[in-house]
């Protein structure tokens, strides 16, 4: 069998595991660079210049720029970054909340565009594409077997909305190609990626990251849960590596009362802003739990510690990733952008939690999970480093800690037998699930078809099938992993990826959550 790249599926024109480098963003960003007239910040333009107008051979002289930019800002901190623009665009959109496209979630399988979902309502479902299906051309120009860069590839599918659009489109289940006009059209990025009950009392909301419209579509989910009769509420920012900080602190607000301090802000003048709540919070007294993990960053442990800190509910997982630095964003005429740390902030007890760094070592700084696996802190809470002199209270007497991330209330190992961390990787983050499970599809859509989710969830309990297929992808892709172990865990994952793309998403969090031993903890905790 082929080896293929394993794609981690996206949505068009969206990149959404942007992570930590957007961390806690201020929401105006400066259009016009600063002018200086000193003299020794001139050179730079003055050499730019003269390479331009004098070198020898033809150089572009954008790439030197580019390469001049990440080496000043890699002297400051490992969030001030230079962002291309071919990556600016996707970021900006992920974070605006909307794109104009067609609407698919897709990867690249053998060279080819495959539809792994048309997203409901979108251009394309509404066109009567179909998952499975193969986008061949766009108007006519050839899509498949050639190896595209997914910027060539989306600059073909994307455009002005209302923009017309003609798709060949291979259909495998009836073995035809099929031509398909469509408009293009808005279509939302959802950051609240599931709102449900998790049991007759208790809301459940994940949020996936902190963009524009992320507080609108909290508050709708809230909202909703209220009225299915919750008077608890878990919030799941595991995997969130941050986003817009007032969106963190308008979602603080609405569990917070007038005039409780959320978080504040110190610049290197010392400069002070601070950001209380407002009396229009909506769940001020029911019982709150923040689930967290190593990858929550920033905006997330800004939420976390605003109710933590208020002593306004517990805080659920493993010690987060530990940003506290506030960046703001200056945009380029070429659509590059460069984030610069303008700020720290700090949790209303007064504590920073910012992971130390050593400047011009990011790989170091971002790959940290390795060293939390070595020593033991995501198996044992008593592996936690905690800095004595970095002790802090809350106003009902809780001892708290700064100096490095968020350190939950009630602490949750990582699932999956020790040992087995990249089992947890494999089914969580890694993407091959998906393209498992669309592949497995792809092959016999008839195996599952027709079936309620009830008959669906009693077919896949019984069934070893796809487990032992997923062990075989794995060992064929190149993955030395043995699944025997945590067979529980695999096949709940799978199950879930497969509800997912047969249903909805919201089927995926409801299969997954039952035995999330987060979930289980918080609910006991409360």
């Amino acid at each position: 069998m082929k080896k293929r790249h394993l794609y981690i599926p996206i949505l068009f024109f969206a990149t959404l595991a942007t992570g930590v480098l957007l961390g806690g963003l201020l929401n105006f960003p400066l259009d016009k660079p600063l002018i200086s007239k000193n003299s020794s910040k001139n050179k730079l333009n003055k050499l730019i210049d003269f390479i331009d107008n004098e070198y020898v051979d033809k150089v572009n002289t954008d790439s030197i720029v580019g390469l001049t930019v990440n080496t000043i800002l890699a002297k400051l901190d490992p969030h001030s970054v230079y962002v291309p623009p071919s990556e600016q665009t996707s970021v900006a959109e992920s974070m605006k909340g909307d794109f104009v496209g067609i609407g698919v979630n897709f990867y690249m399988y053998n060279d080819t565009v495959a539809v792994i979902k048309p997203l409901e309502n979108g251009p394309s479902a509404k066109a009567g594409i179909r998952a499975g299906d193969r986008i061949l051309y766009a108007d006519n120009y050839k899509l498949f077997g050639r190896k595209l860069p997914t910027d060539s590839l989306f600059s073909k599918l994307k455009g002005e909305q209302g923009s017309a659009i003609e798709l060949i489109v291979f259909r495998k289940s009836d073995n035809k190609k099929l031509k398909i006009k469509l408009r293009r059209d808005v279509v939302p990025i959802k950051s609240v990626d599931a709102a449900l009950m998790v049991n007759a009392n208790t809301g459940y909301i994940k949020i996936n990251r902190f963009a524009e419209t992320t507080a609108q579509e909290f508050r709708l989910a809230l909202q909703k849960l209220k009225k299915m009769g919750a008077v608890s509420m878990l919030i799941d920012v595991r995997e969130n590596g941050g986003g817009y900080m007032e969106i963190a602190a308008e979602i603080a607000d609405e569990f917070l009362k007038d005039k409780q301090l959320i978080v504040f802000l110190k610049n290197k003048k010392g400069r002070i802003d601070k950001t209380f709540a407002t009396e229009k919070g909506t769940f001020e007294t029911g019982k709150v739990a923040v689930l967290i993990d190593e990858n929550s960053a920033s905006a997330s442990e800004i939420l976390a510690g605003a109710i933590q800190d208020n002593d306004r509910g517990i805080i659920v997982g493993r010690r987060s990733f530990g940003k506290g630095l506030v960046q703001r964003e200056m945009n380029f005429d070429d659509g590059s952008a460069v984030r610069l740390t303008i700020a720290r902030y700090y949790t209303p007890t007064g504590r920073s939690i910012q992971k130390p760094y050593v400047k011009g070592d990011e790989k170091a700084y971002f790959d940290e999970f390795g060293k939390r696996f070595d020593n033991g802190e995501l198996y044992e809470k008593d592996s936690i480093k905690i800095a004595d002199t970095l002790k802090f209270k809350t106003p009902k007497g809780s001892v708290v800690y700064g100096g490095g991330g968020i350190v939950p209330d009630v602490f949750v190992p990582l699932e999956g037998k020790h040992g087995e961390e990249s089992i947890v990787y494999v089914m969580q983050q890694s993407g091959i699930v998906g393209h498992f499970v669309f592949e497995q599809l792809d092959k016999n859509r008839g195996a599952l078809k027709g079936l309620t989710f009830d008959q669906f969830l009693s077919k896949m309990a019984k069934t070893d099938l796809y487990f032992n297929n997923f062990q075989k992808y794995l060992t064929e892709n190149g993955v030395v992993l043995n699944l025997a172990q945590n067979k529980s865990l695999v096949k709940r994952y799978l199950t879930a990826e497969f509800a997912r793309q047969l249903f909805e998403e919201q089927k995926y969090y409801e299969i997954v959550l039952k035995e999330d031993p987060m979930v289980q903890a918080a609910l006991h905790a409360q």
